[in-house]
């Protein structure tokens, strides 16, 4: 008895949760589908004993995930976590359910937004056909978090505007409601409390080693001198470069990591890989890259590299920076151990990431390539999005939908890969009765037996 008591202590997880009283009940049920967990409630109406409860919590638990994105913000900006931490991301179905209601009940006209990221709000309010919709978005949500503050730009909105409001924080849509405004709380579904839940058992004790793996990424700023050209004096440009380091050390506190200063343009940071996975949700979300072109406007190209040593990750974060910088930055990729590459690591690519193997081993290929003036790392990149889709023979149009380019680059592009044989025209498609027909390509650099690997 006393041993199967042990195994099943052993086999426990406490799992501290953090959120207000209203996704109580919600949370206690979904976490029946999770007997390893043992749960921990914090419930949070109230800031003003916040850091020393969650401080508290943290001490008696293996793991801790928050409800709500702005108390989970708050805790990594005072509280120094030991364990794992998540929370439970706005950006499921509980988003679309909300705007799907305020659209039937108020029409989606104006929107006043805080604690949301805009672009999941644009990507639904696209799938709604609402484009022309007016958004207003609370802009300072996570450096000056302030619930009265919120609900006043929120009451601003509404007199102004007759925004209709958008919340991801309890708090604020009760405030919001005794004042008479129209609001709707986005609260996570179910499902989306599972798969945060799932999360969080992968980042438990049987995942640790490889948590704890170094990760190294390379910052390049894009084009700095360029941007500094508009500067009159030494003493603007040296202000902006603390702007631009104050950023990077704002975000990479977020990866708990540090932060190093290469020279020039260049920097480094360390931090391990779970908190990047999880920082990143998986490789899809690195706000660092729009916050710091849309705070000062100049891009960033980041490479991140994993690997079995710190030597090893210093040189496939080297390696993924140039594939970064190759594809015309503002963007980031990852280079694993195996020598794999990933990404882009960009909310606002509307694709998947993609994986492909860095090198190609093909001399003939790799000839035909440096023919049509694409970089080894470019044709991997292209071959594994071909293969996504597990096609070969393409419109111009649709190679430009599958690349993400316009329909004249494709073209263009085409014109220089026919010259460098690597495609073959095979055929022409009638659209409509007077449009001219439409010239069909085959990729003939990729065969039938590539696309099944």
């Amino acid at each position: 008895m006393e041993l199967k008591n042990s195994i099943k202590e052993m086999s426990e997880i406490v799992i501290g949760i953090i959120g207000p009283t209203e996704i109580y009940e919600q949370i206690k049920t979904v976490l029946k589908s999770f007997p390893n967990f043992k749960p921990m409630y914090l419930i949070v109406n109230s800031n003003n004993q916040f850091k020393e409860d969650v401080i508290a919590l943290m001490s008696k638990v293996d793991v801790v995930m928050f409800t709500e994105y702005h108390l989970y913000y708050m805790a990594k900006q005072h509280v120094d976590f030991n364990i794992p931490v998540h929370h439970v991301p706005l950006m499921g179905t509980g988003l679309y359910k909300s705007l799907f209601l305020i659209k039937n009940i108020h029409g989606l006209t104006n929107l006043s937004v805080d604690s949301i990221d805009q672009q999941y709000v644009n990507q639904i309010l696209y799938e709604l056909e609402e484009e022309e919709c007016e958004m207003y978005v609370y802009k300072n949500q996570f450096h000056s978090f302030s619930v009265d503050g919120i609900v006043q730009f929120h009451q601003d909105n509404h007199r102004k505007n007759g925004s209709i409001v958008l919340t991801g924080v309890q708090e604020v849509s009760t405030k919001l409601s005794e004042l008479h405004i129209p609001n709707e709380l986005v609260t996570p579904t179910n499902q989306d409390m599972i798969v945060s839940l799932e999360r969080a058992l992968l980042a438990t004790e049987t995942r640790r080693n490889k948590e704890s793996q170094i990760v190294f990424g390379l910052i390049d700023i894009d084009n700095f001198q360029k941007v500094t050209e508009k500067y009159t004096s030494e003493h603007d440009v040296q202000l902006l470069k603390l702007q631009i380091q104050q950023i990077l050390l704002d975000y990479i506190k977020q990866l708990d990591g540090h932060l190093v200063n290469l020279g020039g343009e260049e920097y480094l940071f360390i931090t391990t890989r779970g908190i990047f996975e999880r920082e990143t949700r998986g490789y899809k979300f690195l706000p660092l890259l729009k916050d710091m072109k849309s705070e000062i406007g100049i891009t960033l190209s980041l490479g991140v590299g994993f690997g079995q040593s710190a030597a090893e990750a210093g040189n496939h974060a080297r390696l993924a920076l140039r594939q970064s910088k190759e594809l015309g930055g503002n963007i980031c990729y990852i280079v694993r151990e195996d020598r794999s590459v990933i990404g882009p690591v960009d909310i606002t690519s509307q694709t998947h990431y993609e994986q492909y193997e860095l090198s190609i081993t093909d001399a003939k290929l790799f000839d035909k390539a440096e023919k049509a003036g694409m970089s080894a790392a470019y044709m991997a990149k292209l071959m594994a999005r071909v293969k996504r889709h597990n096609k070969i023979d393409y419109t111009a149009q649709e190679l430009a939908s599958t690349l993400n380019v316009t329909i004249r680059s494709a073209h263009r592009i085409l014109l220089k890969w026919m010259d460098a044989e690597l495609v073959d025209i095979i055929g022409e498609e009638k659209v409509t009765y007077k449009g001219r027909p439409r010239r069909i390509y085959r990729l003939s650099f990729i065969n039938e037996e590539q696309l099944s690997v």
